[in-house]
């Protein structure tokens, strides 16, 4: 049981907390400076040289003096598994809980130190693998997963396809619609007929909906 519940005891939360930071911060494997993660972490320069110093040890980054630091394997394996929590989490919470996107985050980040891997891939398939969060972020697949293929806008889709949603990527006041008529990742519609401009009418949820074009084409899913 405590398997299913606890992070492993030897990587701390402040250790992951670095790990996704540098993740997030070195982009297409340029180093960080270690002023900048500190920045980006709000602790002093001394404190974050010190744990990056320890990070290094463990052998979980690469230090390059004047030029800071990177990911090893298995830091790069840790950060994801982090992030893949913490970003299915949100998903769980804005499709399952109707909290906003930044409610969500904000308390997935306290999640997602919680959350082993086992935990993280059962949670993965009741959402239905979801590959991206509220807020359009990718979700890490999990170890030893392909590379999901990529959603298509439901404007692909014709009359009489089902498909599952994965992401909105509309304008805010349009998101917050599209959420209010049940349009959240995992949420499952069919279309019941199609325009050649991208309109569409969808069963969702039992109750009919029309989206013009311009919105159906900020719509992302997986044919179901």
């Amino acid at each position: 049981m405590g398997d299913l519940i606890s992070a492993p005891a030897h990587i701390s939360e402040n250790i992951e907390m670095y790990l996704l930071r540098i993740a997030l911060l070195t982009g297409e494997g340029q180093p960080v400076s270690v002023p900048a993660l500190a920045q980006e972490l709000g602790v002093s320069p001394v404190s974050a040289n010190e744990m990056c110093r320890k990070l290094v040890d463990r052998g979980l980054v690469h230090y390059e003096p004047y030029k800071g630091v990177t990911l090893t394997p298995d830091g790069e394996q840790l950060a994801r598994c982090v992030l893949r929590s913490r970003r299915l989490w949100e998903v769980f919470f804005v499709s399952k809980l109707g909290l906003s996107p930044d409610e969500a985050e904000e308390i997935a980040c306290r999640f997602e130190h919680v959350t082993p891997e086992l935990l993280a891939e059962q949670l993965a398939e009741f959402l239905g693998h979801p590959t991206t969060s509220p807020k359009n972020e990718p979700i890490p697949a999990g170890n030893g997963t392909p590379p999901a293929p990529a959603p298509l806008p439901l404007t692909a889709l014709t009359a009489g396809e089902r498909a599952q949603v994965v992401s909105l990527k509309a304008d805010p006041l349009s998101a917050e619609f599209l959420r209010r008529q049940g349009m959240v990742p995992g949420a499952v519609v069919e279309i019941l007929s199609a325009g050649e401009d991208g309109a569409c009418l969808l069963n969702l949820n039992g109750k009919r909906l029309a989206l013009a074009g311009e919105l159906s084409r900020q719509i992302f899913v997986y044919r179901a």
